[in-house]
């Protein structure tokens, strides 16, 4: 017998009322959207209050689930906001939320029974991350898009929760949750719903401009049945930007695929290309061919291509419904609907002994059919009708408006379930001291091992014989593929000794700990609030330097157990694909030459990573030698430094003008605010 493949959800994007709709018709088992705020679309229309009840009741009549993006990162003085936002999806009927912060999803586990996701900006890469999620509550991971065939198969056997994939839509250069760029360079914040996408713009590579972070957009279409095969449980369209048409057919053709249980051809490539794309599609992470034919940008011919839409008005998709009456004497008339998703009993007025005209098989049918105007469609419908009673019409069909007005009204909640406490504190005792890490381990100048506490090197640099001071940075993504070679290293590094490793990913816990290393967060973690910080001690960490995002204001009202950036270069971008390739070649990109000029002439360096990723920083450093008071007024006791492109003597030069708390000689800097 042939095998029955394994059909999972079909989950599309809803910007908008419209594209909600757009997404029913599509035929979409669920929709993710976002409300007025925190939501990492925070420039789609998005819903209004009563938008977001009138829209989740709207799906739910077509079978439809319905998952609120809440998945930004929160300030302290946000928090009750959020989870205040969180208690009104909850109450309008939300079957889930979206959240990328671990520390927030703890408060709203306290304070809401909803089911969480672990959003993309998670940075989940690995079944270790997903055992984490499952630990903190979560019943799914949504898998990062960099993730190849090989590891999804792999994390869909592992992992205790369920697996969303990225199926379709535009892709981030950036590992997601790991770009500062729009946030460094316009202050608009991609981790807060803000981005202004720098990816999509040219830059001079080789004295030509270029694009070459601008990513086609990603299908998996000509994979659906490897990856039904694999288990994954849920295939995500991206696109909250996007318009209702969009929505409408790209999740039609899906739809039509999976409930065929097939591959895209090549017209259904070309008929998904006709609707958007950029140059076309890419599968290279999932197929492990990262190179430049991944690249694209959205030309004149692809706009033109997609410019004749047919506008979408409204459903016309109906839900199979079937009936099923009694109409006897003594009894008040019921009627009894059923769809796929749910069940309900109504009852009516009571049937009195007819005088003249008795009820008729043929009436009551025809009265309890009357469905069009409702999402039902009606497949079936049995009655048990006792001879020679009288029942009004308007009793009938009163009691077709009520099954239909039950099935329609399971969405709403009470506020019985919710319990607000008190919101968590971060009253740990404050780290102290100073950290750094050097990318290039051969520009450690000798004056670092006094004035550091600890001086962190990648992992994959770790010498025979290390200082005492010295650290182990692992890398920023370790996919399951990779485990046992960090085994290998991370055993290498620990039998000489080093004892601490910087980790940016909640998905190492398990592996550092596993090998003996005392934890201690890096800046990816993106630590925004005082419940996060919370939440990663109390998972082990031993302190955690706080994301770059956050002003002294608010670094003041964080506190305890963490470190601040004091200098460096921020690393804005982490990429999956060798950004080198495309301006020089990996000799060019070992050696620390490589650089990305935007149109303004501003330069970004490019450095190589573990797995031929790439790193690219600021154009200018963060610079606060001369500015103690001000962090010491922010209540800043521990301070971590970035070394990225300095030479030796740079960063003695560095620790020096630290040490006589000089202003710098040059203009070009950035400053905490």
């Amino acid at each position: 017998m042939e095998k029955k493949l394994n059909i999972p959800e079909l989950l599309a994007p809803a910007g908008s009322p419209l594209a909600l709709r757009a997404a029913i018709e599509g035929g979409a088992d669920a929709v993710y959207m976002g409300g007025a705020a925190f939501n990492a679309r925070i420039n789609a229309k998005n819903f209004t209050p009563e938008e977001l009840r009138e829209g989740i009741s709207l799906a739910h009549s077509y079978g439809v689930k319905v998952y609120i993006a809440a998945n930004t990162l929160i300030f302290d003085r946000e928090r009750e906001d959020y989870l205040r936002a969180a208690e009104l999806a909850y109450l309008a009927g939300a079957d889930a939320l979206i959240v990328a912060d671990v520390g927030m999803a703890r408060e709203l586990k306290k304070r809401i029974p909803i089911e969480l996701h672990g959003s993309t900006q998670l940075s989940g890469h690995n079944a270790d991350a997903a055992r984490l999620l499952a630990e903190a509550g979560f019943s799914r991971m949504v898998c990062a898009r960099e993730m190849s065939k090989e590891d999804l198969r792999f994390f869909c056997q592992n992992s205790p929760i369920e697996s969303e994939v990225f199926v379709h839509g535009a892709l981030c250069v950036s590992t997601s949750g790991q770009c500062l760029f729009s946030s460094a360079i316009g202050g608009r914040s991609g981790n807060r719903g803000e981005c202004a996408q720098p990816c999509r713009l040219p830059y001079t590579v080789k004295g030509k401009q270029a694009y070459p972070l601008s990513l086609c957009d990603l299908s998996l279409a000509e994979h659906i049945t490897e990856l039904c095969d694999m288990g994954v449980s849920s295939f995500k369209i991206e696109g909250r930007m996007k318009s209702p048409e969009y929505v409408r057919d790209v999740v039609g053709i899906w739809r039509r695929l999976l409930d065929e249980g097939k591959n895209a051809t090549s017209e259904d490539m070309a008929e998904l290309a006709a609707i958007f794309s950029r140059g076309g599609f890419t599968d290279g992470y999932y197929t492990k061919n990262i190179d430049k034919r991944m690249l694209g940008i959205r030309s004149e011919s692809d706009k033109k291509q997609s410019a004749e839409l047919v506008p979408f008005e409204k459903i016309t998709r109906k839900v199979d419904i079937k009936l099923s009456a009694s109409i006897k004497e003594g009894e008040p008339a019921s009627l009894t609907a059923v769809t796929k998703e749910r069940s309900v009993t109504v009852r009516g007025d009571i049937p009195q002994k007819a005088i003249n005209a008795p009820l008729t098989r043929e009436t009551v049918e025809r009265n309890l059919s009357k469905l069009g105007a409702t999402a039902y469609r009606l497949t079936s419908l049995e009655l048990e009708l006792e001879e020679g009673l009288m029942l009004p019409i308007s009793s009938l069909n009163a009691l077709r408006r009520a099954a239909v007005e039950a099935l329609e009204a399971k969405s709403h909640r009470g506020e019985g379930d919710i319990h607000r406490e008190p919101l968590t504190r971060s009253d740990f005792p404050r780290a102290k001291g100073r950290t750094a890490v050097f990318y290039n381990a051969r520009a450690i100048p000798e004056e670092a091992w006094e004035f550091f506490d600890t001086v962190y090197i990648p992992l994959e640099s770790c010498p025979e014989a290390p200082h005492e001071r010295l650290g182990i940075m692992l890398p920023e993504v370790i996919f399951d593929s990779q485990r046992g070679e960090m085994e290998k290293m991370l055993s290498f590094a620990r039998a000489r000794g080093v004892k601490k490793a910087l980790l940016g990913n909640v998905g190492h816990i398990e592996l550092a700990k596993r090998n003996g290393f005392d934890l201690y967060g890096d800046m990816r973690l993106n630590v925004t609030n005082s419940s996060s910080l919370a939440e990663l001690i109390e998972l082990g960490f031993c302190d955690v330097i706080l994301s770059p995002e956050l002003t002294l204001a608010q670094i003041r009202g964080i506190g305890g157990s963490s470190r601040v950036i004091s200098y460096g270069r921020l690393p804005l971008m982490l990429t999956e694909k060798c950004v080198g390739k495309e301006l020089g070649g990996c000799d060019s990109c070992k050696e620390g030459k490589l650089s990305l000029s935007d149109r303004r002439g501003v330069s970004f360096p490019v450095r190589m990573r573990y797995g031929h990723r790439s790193v690219i920083f600021n154009s200018v450093p963060t610079y606060m030698a001369d500015r103690r008071g001000e962090l010491s007024r922010a209540g800043v006791t521990a301070e971590h430094f970035i070394f990225s492109t300095e030479s030796k003597k740079e960063a003695a030069e560095i620790i020096k003008a630290y040490r006589n708390q000089t202003p710098p000689a040059s203009n070009a800097i950035k400053r905490i605010k």
